[in-house]
């Protein structure tokens, strides 16, 4: 079989062509990523004039601190509920809107909307929501006898930012759900209907494995989204507090880099926070990969 193959006039021309993107790349990936690689492996003096390399010595205090091992498990907390509530509710929203017959479209589009969100703005929103002075549900709350304050209360914090993050993301995944679950052969689950099985078997036995190219994608995303997108959610709603009750891991490198001046402890953190990701994407396509079924 004859396959079709194109032809450039000029041997530098297809490096011409991708040399913008390889040089974005370059500049806006590949040299900060190597800055904060070099920056980890030094100390800056006070007043930026000087460093001195100290080797592993950040690696070494990260570990030894106990508000940094905190922020891993506030993190993983954070990356597992964000996850697990965006996609399963973007997976029953996409399973109603396949169903309609009639105004599928409008739904989808309504639904679609939160995703032109900025994170900063998404945050700002629930914020107001969830004020405990102006906002709505903590009025409400009250009468089911909670006492909203997430400024003084850890856990309600940890909750509002959990909200926020979840609500701007559900948007993508219902998009990806929704996309594969109409390219889904209706001729499967009517011959299932006809056999007998009900409608959460046949979702189950067909719909579902059918979905699973489309739900190991959507994981690989959602790791990445609340590892690295959710620092606009986290400074617009709570800053890391109260008392660092929602100092994630991608906030502490800010607080610690930005606020605290501790150039070389940020720098580190920003490199564990990448291998974290990095070890977390190849297990899932290690181990969760060969579940999937194409």
């Amino acid at each position: 079989m004859d396959t079709k193959r194109t032809v450039f006039p000029s041997q530098g021309l297809p490096y011409l062509l991708v040399a913008p993107q390889l040089i974005i790349t370059l500049i806006f990936f590949i040299w900060p990523a190597g800055q904060a690689i070099k920056s980890s492996f030094e100390r800056e003096d006070p007043f930026g004039l000087s460093t001195s390399f100290v080797g592993l010595q950040h690696y070494a205090r990260l570990f030894q601190e106990p508000a940094y091992l905190a922020s891993i498990g506030r993190t993983a907390l954070f990356a597992l509920a964000v996850t697990l509530i965006s996609m399963g509710l973007a997976l029953v929203l996409a399973v109603a809107v396949n169903r309609l017959i009639r105004g599928g479209t409008a739904y989808s589009t309504m639904l679609l909307w939160p995703y032109a969100v900025s994170p900063v703005v998404a945050g700002i929103l629930w914020w107001f929501i969830f004020n405990s002075s102006t906002g709505i549900l903590p009025y409400m709350l009250e009468f089911v006898g909670v006492d909203w304050n997430h400024q003084l209360n850890g856990a309600q914090a940890m909750i509002l930012i959990i909200i926020a993050a979840s609500w701007k993301q559900i948007s993508y995944n219902f998009l990806f759900f929704l996309a594969g679950l109409q390219s889904v052969p209706q001729s499967l689950n009517e011959a299932a209907a006809i056999d007998g099985a009900g409608p959460f078997k046949r979702f189950w036995t067909i719909v579902f494995p059918l979905l699973s190219p489309t739900t190991f994608f959507l994981m690989i995303v959602n790791l990445n989204y609340t590892m690295f997108d959710t620092f606009g959610v986290v400074d617009a709603t709570t800053a890391g507090g109260p008392n660092q009750a929602t100092n994630i891991l991608v906030y502490k490198v800010y607080s610690d880099g930005y606020i605290g001046l501790n150039l070389g402890s940020s720098s580190a953190q920003s490199v564990i926070l990448m291998l974290f990701v990095i070890v977390l994407t190849v297990i899932q396509f290690r181990y969760v990969e060969r579940r999937v079924q194409y």
